[in-house]
């Protein structure tokens, strides 16, 4: 896996209250949130970078109110015809 280094202020921890190791893990967190937002990296992909599997990681973006499925209105009509369908064949 590549390395990147990100540079912080050193009284950051301090400022936060929080133990180094949770202030790294905070800003990986953050920085994949903000990439799936975006739309530059899959639910997958972002739960990599934060270190989370999906299921975790799509529980906490749900607690931030951040869309896991970003759908648009015409993939939105479809899944709902198909529920629709399935409804009626129940």
């Amino acid at each position: 896996m590549a390395e990147m280094t990100v540079q912080y202020p050193d009284d950051l921890p301090v400022a936060s209250g929080r133990p180094r190791c949770e202030v790294e893990q905070e800003l990986k967190f953050q920085l994949a949130v903000r990439l799936f937002e975006a739309g530059q990296l899959s639910l997958g992909k972002a739960a990599d970078l934060a270190g989370w599997n999906k299921v975790r990681f799509g529980d906490a973006l749900g607690q931030m109110k951040v869309p896991v499925v970003n759908l648009d209105d015409e993939e939105i009509q479809a899944e709902l015809r198909a529920l629709r369908g399935i409804h009626h064949r129940g």
